[in-house]
């Protein structure tokens, strides 16, 4: 299992707009993705309400994973995303 951390740099967290946009890209990636908050349970990250559900604000770490093979290159760009300010 291919796994990678990334900490939120989007100030408002993975709330609405930042979350949209990371569901989105996930879904462009083709590899199914879990993620969760530090601490949590994983949940689907092409789900939206999954995502905002977790509750991950400015700053909180979380795990992106995939059993696919050859997810290293997608939970990258997935971790440069989510330490991307998507407010900005």
């Amino acid at each position: 299992m291919a796994q990678v951390t990334a900490t939120i740099a989007s100030r408002v967290g993975l709330h609405a707009r930042p979350a949209a946009t990371f569901v989105k890209a996930v879904a462009e990636q083709g590899v199914p993705v879990t993620i969760a908050k530090e601490g949590g349970a994983p949940v689907d990250a092409s789900s939206i309400l999954g995502v905002m559900t977790l509750g991950a604000g400015f700053g909180d770490v979380v795990t992106l994973a995939s059993d696919a093979e050859g997810a290293e290159g997608a939970l990258d760009a997935l971790k440069a995303l989510l330490e991307t300010d998507l407010d900005a």
